[in-house]
C-alpha cells in the first residue's frame, strides 16, 4: 500500500513565476521533496488574505448596521466609564500615536504594493495584497482605534505570512523590483504588527489611576497592571517582572500583592451571578461561557499543532534519507516544526489565562454563592434545650461504618459475601429517594473546599471534553495514513486494553466512593475533636477520642490502597496497550504488508502511538472526573435546595408591636410541633418568660425571630433588626470593644454606659488593653460569665426596638446578676424598648417585668402578679447561684491571662523550603522502599533507552539504498555505529528476531514501571500513617495555649489541605523529580556517547534554564505559602458563621458578612492567581 504522506511527486519547472502560471491547483500543493509549494497554487495563496480581508470588512459593516448585540455576546463583567458629566466636546474617535502610526504603515504598504501591481500587470500576486492593505488602511482610517485592533493583526498576520511564503517560493524568479517591494511591504507590515502589539487592550480613556502600572513597584493598594497591559505584555507576561524582583529580594507579604483585577473580583461577580437563574451549573456556563469558547479553540488549535509535529518529523528523515533531496529542504521543515511548536507554546500561555479566569470566578461564584445561601438558610435546630449531656454523650461515637456492607443477620459463607459485593458492581442499584438532612458544619466546609475544587477544575479544563475525543481520531486517522490499514490491528488491541479499564474503572469507582465516605467520617469527627479539644483536655477524653480518629483514618488509608490497587491495574493495562501497540503494528506493517521499517516510519509511528494511547487512556479519566464532577454538582444542587427562612410576609409587616396570634411553630425539618396555640403580645418593658427545662423557652425566642416554621397563625414584628443575646454567647474572633459595636458607630458616652450596666468596667480595667484586647476565637480568652455578659453588651449597645434576651444571667454570680438587673435591665438604656427575657433566675426580674409568661409543654401563658409569686423559683434561682459562684474565680483567674494579642498570626516559612522538610517525608515512607523505586526507575530508563537504540538499528539494518543519507549523515555528525545488532539476521531476510528483541523491551518497560508505581503505593501509605498519627498525637497532647491562640479553622484547614497533600500529591512530585533527574542525567550520557560538542549547547540551555527558574522559584513559594495562609480565614469565617447564624440574621448583617467573604475570598484568589500567573511567565 502506497504511502500518502511519504509520496514524492515530481517537482514543476524549476524557473515558474506566477506570471506563467495558467492554471491553479488544489491536489498535490505542496511538494514534499523541495519543501515548498508549487507554482501552481501559489495565487491561492496571495489570495487568502484578500479574502480574510474581505469577511472582515463584511463583519464591520453588519456591525455599524447592525450595532444591537445579543446578551450573550457581552462579557459577564465588564470595566466602563461613568462620566460625572456628559462632555459633548471629547469626540468619540481621535488619533493616538499608535493610530496615527498604523495608519502611515498600512498607507505605505498599500501604496507599495499598488505600485507594483501596476507594474507587473496582469500578475495576481500584486494585486491581492494592495487589495488586501487597502482594507487595512480603510479600516484604520474609519475607525480610528485606540486599543488592539484584532481584525486588522488578523489580516496583518494573514498577509505577511502568505507574503514570506510567495517570496520564498519566487526566489531568484522574480524581477529586482518585485524583490525590494516584497522585502520592504514585509518590513513595513512587521512594523504593523510590532505597533498593534504595543498598542493597549484597555481603553485609554477609562480612568487608570488605581491600576499598578507594568514595571512600577507592586502594592496592595492598586489593582492589578492585567487591566493596563498591551498586547504584547499580555502575550508575554512580561507584567509580572516587577513581583519577580521582589521576590528576590526579599519575602512577600500581603501588602507587596497587587488587588485582583477587575473582572476578576468577586463583589462584581457575585451580584452579577446572583441575578442568574437556572441551576448551578446553567448558570456557572452562561458568566463563564466566553471562556469556555475561548478554551475550545486554543484546545485546537494546540491539537492541530501537536500531531503536525509527527508529520513533519517524518518528513524531516525521510528528507535527510533522500541524498537527492535539496539540503535547505531539512532546514525548512526544521524551521517549520520550531513554529509549530512556538504557536503551540504561545496558544498554552493564552489557554492558561483563560483556563484560570474561568477557573477562578467559576470558583468565587460558588463559594460566594455558598456563603449567601449558608445565610439564607433555615437552621437545624437541636430538639431539646439545656441538655447538658452526660460523659457517655461525650465519647465518641462510632464513624466505621462508612458503606453499605453486606447484612449479617443472617449466616452467609465467603463466597456468597464475594458473589453478592461482585454482583452489586454490575447491577444498577435501585432507585431509593435518600433522606436528605440539612448540611452539617463539617458538610458545608467539604462543599467549599473539595466540591466546588471539583466542579471549577472541570471548567479549567473544558477544552479536553473536546480535543480528547478528537485526538483519539486524529491519531487513529494518522496511524492509518503512516502504516496503512494493517496498523488497525493494533488500533484494537488498545480498544480491547480500553475495554478491560472500563471494568477494572467501575471496580475502582466503587471502592474510590467508599473511600471518600470514609474521609468525610474521618472529617467529622476531627472536626468535632478540634472544637471541643478543650474540654475533651479537662475530662481526660482525648484519647478515646484520638483512638477513634486513628481508627477513621485507618480505614480511609486502606480502601485508599484498594483504590490505589485497582488504579495500578488500570495503569498496568494502559501500559501493557500502549508497548504492544507498536509491537503489533510493525509486525502487521512488516509482516502483513510486507513493507520495510525505515527510521523515518518508525520513530513518527512511535511517536504517534504515544500520542493515541495517552488520547485513548484518558477517556475513561475524563469520563471518571466529570462522573467525579457530576456528583459534586449535585451535592451543592441539594444544598442551594435547602428551603431558606421564611422571610416576613405582608400582614407581618403591619404594626410596630410584637405579638404571636394563635401560631403554632416546629423547628425546620421537623415535623413535630414544638410550640402550638401560642396567643401572644409583648408590650414595651420586660417581659420574663420562664418554664422548666425543655419546655420551649428558647423555641418562643426562634419563633419571634422568625427561624422556626410556622403552620399557622400569625408572627407580628416590625421589619427591622432584632438584639438578640443567644444562651450560648457568640463572639467574634476580634478586641471586646469590636464585638460589642457590631459595626454600629461608636458613641463614647452610650459605650460606656452600656459597659457599666453591664458590669463590664471592672474587668476592662484588669486587661492591659482594655476593651482593646483580642478574645480569640469565639470568645475563648474570657469565661463564659463574660461571654455573656459582652453579647449582652452588644444588644443592649444596638439601637433596635426589641430586644431578645435568652438567660444572659444564667452563668453570673449572684452580686454581678443583681447588677446586670438594676443597672441594665431596670436602667435607662432599656427605657421605651420591647425586652424578652429568658430566664431561670425569676427573683431578680419579677419585681421589673411588665408582663411573666410561663411556657410549658409548648404552650404559653401570661401569669398574673400573684401567680407569679408563688412559683416555686426561688429554689432555682439558689441552685443557679451556687452552680456560678465559681465563675467568679474563673472569670479572674482567665482574665488574668488574656494576653495583648490573643489570636497568633499563623506561621509562613521564609525563604526556599528546607532539605529537611523533604527529608522529613523521606524518612517517614522508609528509606528502603525510596531505594527500592530508584532502582526500579533507573532499570525503566535503560529499557526506555534500549528501546530507541533498538528501533534506530532495526531502521538502519535494511539493506536499502535510503541508508546512504544517514550514513553520510553519520559522517558528517561524526557518529559511528554502534555494532551492537550485527549478530541479528537482516530484517528483510527474517523479520521475526526483530519482533521478538521488541517485544521483550515492550514488556520490560510495563513490568518495570508498573513496580515503580506499586512501590510508590507502599511509600504513600506507610508516609501518611505515620505523618498523620504524628501530627494528631501533636495536637491532642498541644499546650492550652497552643489551642486558644490557634483558630479552629487553622487547624481544620493543616488537616484537610496539608494532609492531602501528604496522602498523595507530594509523592507524585517526588516520583517526577526522581524520574526527570534520571532521564537527564542518561540523556547527558547518550548525547555525550554519540555527539560531544552538543555538551557545549547542553551546558549553556542548563544555565539559562537554572537562571530563570531561580528567578520563578523566591516568588513562587511566597505566593504559595501566602495562598495556604489566606485559605484559613475563608475555612473560619465559614465556622464563625455557621455558630451565629441567628445572631447575624437577628440584627439584619448578612449584607455584612457577605462583604466580609467576598474581601477574604479575593485575598485567597489573589494569590491563587498571580501564582499561576508566575507559572505561565515561566
Amino acid at each position: 500500500m502506497q504511502q500518502v504522506i511519504s509520496e514524492r511527486p515530481v517537482s514543476g519547472p524549476s524557473h515558474t513565476t506566477l506570471h506563467n502560471v495558467t492554471h491553479i491547483c488544489f491536489h498535490g500543493a505542496w511538494d514534499n521533496r523541495e519543501a515548498r509549494f508549487r507554482p501552481c497554487v501559489l495565487p491561492v495563496i496571495a489570495g487568502i488574505p484578500a479574502v480574510i480581508a474581505l469577511l472582515v470588512l463584511i463583519s464591520h459593516i453588519l456591525r455599524l448596521l447592525l450595532p444591537w448585540r445579543p446578551s450573550w455576546m457581552k462579557p459577564f463583567v465588564e470595566e466602563y466609564n461613568k462620566p460625572a458629566v456628559k462632555d459633548s466636546s471629547i469626540p468619540k474617535r481621535r488619533w493616538t500615536f499608535f493610530t496615527t502610526a498604523l495608519g502611515t504603515l498600512s498607507g505605505m504598504a498599500f501604496v507599495l504594493q499598488l505600485v507594483a501591481a501596476i507594474a507587473t500587470w496582469p500578475a495576481l500576486d500584486m494585486v491581492f495584497p494592495a487589495l488586501t492593505w487597502l482594507v487595512i488602511f480603510g479600516l484604520v482610517i474609519a475607525h480610528q482605534p485606540r486599543t488592539a485592533p484584532y481584525s486588522v493583526l488578523l489580516v496583518t498576520i494573514a498577509q505577511v505570512l502568505a507574503q514570506a511564503i510567495l517570496f520564498a517560493n519566487t526566489i531568484g524568479m522574480s524581477s529586482d523590483m518585485q524583490r525590494g517591494v516584497s522585502i520592504a511591504t514585509i518590513v513595513v507590515a512587521c512594523s504593523s504588527i510590532a505597533t498593534m502589539l504595543g498598542m493597549p487592550l484597555r481603553d485609554p480613556d477609562l480612568p487608570s489611576k488605581e491600576i499598578s502600572q507594568p514595571g512600577s513597584e507592586p502594592t496592595f493598594a492598586l489593582r492589578s497592571p492585567e487591566d493596563d497591559l498591551n498586547l504584547w505584555q499580555f502575550m508575554t507576561v512580561a507584567w509580572m517582572m516587577p513581583l519577580i524582583r521582589t521576590g528576590n529580594k526579599r519575602q512577600i507579604e500581603d501588602e507587596d500583592v497587587w488587588q485582583l483585577a477587575y473582572e476578576f473580583q468577586h463583589r462584581r461577580l457575585h451580584e452579577n451571578f446572583r441575578q442568574l437563574k437556572g441551576t448551578v451549573i446553567q448558570r456557572l456556563v452562561r458568566a463563564n461561557y466566553i471562556d469556555l469558547i475561548f478554551l475550545t479553540l486554543l484546545g485546537l488549535l494546540e491539537l492541530v499543532a501537536n500531531y503536525s509535529v509527527p508529520v513533519l518529523l517524518q518528513q524531516l528523515l525521510s528528507s535527510m534519507e533522500d541524498v537527492e533531496a535539496p539540503k535547505q529542504a531539512a532546514i525548512t521543515y526544521a524551521a517549520i516544526s520550531l513554529g509549530v511548536r512556538l504557536v503551540a507554546c504561545q496558544s498554552g500561555v493564552f489557554s492558561l489565562w483563560y483556563g484560570r479566569r474561568c477557573y477562578e470566578r467559576s470558583r468565587g461564584e460558588m463559594i460566594t454563592m455558598l456563603f449567601e445561601k449558608t445565610l439564607g438558610r433555615k437552621i437545624a435546630f437541636q430538639l431539646h434545650e439545656g441538655d447538658q449531656g452526660t460523659a457517655k454523650d461525650a465519647l465518641p461515637k462510632d464513624t466505621n461504618d462508612v458503606g453499605p456492607e453486606v447484612g449479617l443477620s443472617s449466616p452467609t459463607t465467603i463466597w456468597q459475601k464475594v458473589l453478592q459485593r461482585t454482583t452489586r458492581l454490575f447491577r444498577r442499584p435501585k432507585a431509593v429517594k435518600p433522606v436528605k438532612e440539612p448540611a452539617s458544619m463539617g458538610k458545608i466546609l467539604n462543599l467549599m473546599r473539595n466540591d466546588v475544587y471539583e466542579v471549577s477544575q472541570r471548567f479549567w479544563e473544558f477544552q479536553q471534553l473536546i480535543i480528547k475525543p478528537l485526538s483519539c481520531v486524529l491519531s487513529i486517522t494518522l496511524v492509518v495514513r503512516f502504516l496503512g490499514w494493517s496498523s488497525l490491528v493494533a488500533v484494537l488491541v488498545l480498544v480491547v486494553c480500553q475495554v478491560i479499564n472500563v471494568v477494572l474503572a467501575r471496580l475502582m469507582l466503587h471502592f474510590e466512593k467508599r473511600r471518600r465516605k470514609a474521609t468525610d467520617a474521618k472529617l467529622q469527627v476531627i472536626t468535632q475533636f478540634v472544637e471541643a479539644i478543650r474540654h475533651l483536655r479537662w475530662y481526660g477524653w482525648q484519647g478515646a477520642w484520638l483512638e477513634q480518629i486513628l481508627d477513621a483514618r485507618q480505614k480511609e488509608l486502606k480502601l485508599k490502597v484498594v483504590t490505589n490497587i485497582w488504579n495500578l491495574c488500570i495503569s498496568f493495562v494502559n501500559t501493557l496497550g500502549l508497548d504492544l501497540t507498536p509491537v503489533v503494528a510493525f509486525f502487521a506493517y512488516t509482516v502483513i504488508a510486507g513493507k520495510p521499517l525505515r527510521v523515518d516510519v518508525a520513530f513518527p509511528a512511535m511517536q504517534l502511538f504515544q500520542m493515541m494511547t495517552s488520547a485513548l487512556r484518558d477517556l475513561p479519566n475524563l469520563i471518571i472526573v466529570m462522573i467525579n464532577a457530576w456528583v459534586a454538582v449535585g451535592r451543592i444542587e441539594d444544598f442551594m435546595a435547602e428551603p431558606n427562612k421564611q422571610e416576613m410576609n405582608t400582614e407581618a409587616l403591619i404594626g410596630d408591636s410584637l405579638a404571636i396570634h394563635q401560631g403554632s411553630f416546629s423547628w425546620p425539618g421537623v415535623d413535630k410541633q414544638v410550640l402550638h396555640g401560642i396567643d401572644l403580645s409583648f408590650p414595651e418593658g420586660l417581659t420574663v418568660v420562664c418554664g422548666e427545662v425543655a419546655s420551649g423557652k428558647t423555641a418562643l425566642l426562634q419563633a419571634l425571630l422568625g427561624e422556626l416554621d410556622m403552620h399557622e397563625g400569625q408572627l407580628i414584628r416590625p421589619a427591622e433588626p432584632v438584639g438578640y443575646c443567644a444562651q450560648t454567647p457568640w463572639l467574634q474572633s476580634m478586641s471586646i470593644r469590636e464585638n460589642i459595636l457590631f459595626s454600629l458607630p461608636y458613641d463614647e458616652t452610650r459605650y460606656k454606659e452600656v459597659l457599666d450596666a453591664c458590669a463590664l468596667t471592672p474587668d476592662l480595667a484588669e486587661l492591659k488593653a482594655g476593651d482593646l484586647s483580642l478574645i480569640g476565637e469565639n470568645g475563648i480568652g474570657l469565661s463564659g460569665g463574660q461571654r455573656a455578659r459582652v453579647a449582652l453588651a452588644r444588644a443592649v449597645y444596638s439601637r433596635t426596638k426589641i430586644l431578645l434576651l435568652d438567660d444572659p444571667i444564667s452563668a453570673l454570680d449572684q452580686q454581678t446578676a443583681e447588677s446586670i438587673a438594676r443597672k441594665c435591665l431596670a436602667g435607662p438604656l432599656l427605657n421605651g424598648r420591647t425586652v424578652v427575657l429568658v430566664t431561670h433566675r425569676t427573683d431578680l426580674v419579677l419585681d421589673l417585668a411588665a408582663q411573666v409568661v410561663k411556657v410549658h409543654d409548648g404552650k404559653a401563658e401570661v401569669l398574673d402578679q400573684d401567680a407569679a409569686q408563688n412559683e416555686n423559683l426561688q429554689r432555682i434561682a439558689s441552685t443557679t447561684s451556687e452552680k456560678s459562684l465559681d465563675d467568679k474565680t474563673m472569670e479572674k483567674q482567665v482574665t488574668a491571662a488574656v494576653p495583648d494579642k490573643f489570636i497568633e498570626d499563623e506561621h509562613r516559612a521564609h525563604g526556599d523550603v528546607k532539605a529537611r522538610v523533604y527529608w522529613e517525608y523521606v524518612k517517614a515512607g522508609n528509606l528502603r522502599w525510596w531505594a527500592v523505586l530508584i532502582l526500579a526507575l533507573v532499570v525503566y530508563r535503560l529499557f526506555s533507552t534500549a528501546e530507541t537504540w533498538y528501533l534506530k538499528a532495526w531502521g538502519e539494518a535494511y539493506n536499502h539504498r535510503s541508508s546512504l543519507g544517514l550514513l553520510l549523515y553519520r559522517d558528517d555528525a561524526g557518529i559511528t555505529p554502534s555494532g551492537l545488532f550485527d549478530d541479528m539476521p537482516p530484517p528483510d531476510v527474517n523479520i521475526k528476531p526483530w519482533l521478538v528483541g521488541f517485544l521483550l523491551l515492550a514488556l520490560g518497560l510495563s513490568f518495570t514501571l508498573i513496580i515503580s508505581q506499586a512501590v510508590m503505593i507502599v511509600i504513600v501509605y506507610i508516609a501518611a500513617r505515620r505523618m498523620f498519627r504524628d501530627v494528631m498525637h501533636k495536637v491532642a497532647h498541644a499546650t492550652f495555649r497552643f489551642y486558644d491562640v490557634t483558630p479552629v479553622g487553622r487547624l481544620m484547614n493543616r488537616m484537610t489541605s496539608d494532609i492531602g497533600v501528604i496522602d498523595g500529591n507530594i509523592s507524585n512530585q517526588f516520583q517526577a523529580v526522581a524520574w526527570l533527574g534520571i532521564s537527564w542525567l542518561s540523556s547527558l550520557i547518550i548525547i555525550a556517547s554519540v555527539t560531544p560538542t552538543f555538551l557545549v549547547f547542553s551546558a549553556a540551555l542548563t544555565a539559562a534554564f537554572v537562571f530563570i527558574f531561580m528567578q520563578f522559584l523566591a516568588t513562587s513559594q511566597s505566593l504559595r505559602r501566602l495562598e495556604m495562609v489566606s485559605l484559613t480565614p475563608l475555612m473560619s469565617n465559614f465556622g464563625a458563621l455557621l455558630n451565629g447564624l441567628t445572631t447575624v440574621r437577628a440584627f439584619c448583617a448578612q449584607s455584612r458578612f457577605q462583604d466580609r467573604v467576598v474581601d477574604v475570598v479575593d485575598t485567597f484568589q489573589k494569590m491563587d492567581h498571580f501564582y499561576w500567573s508566575l507559572q505561565a511567565w515561566l
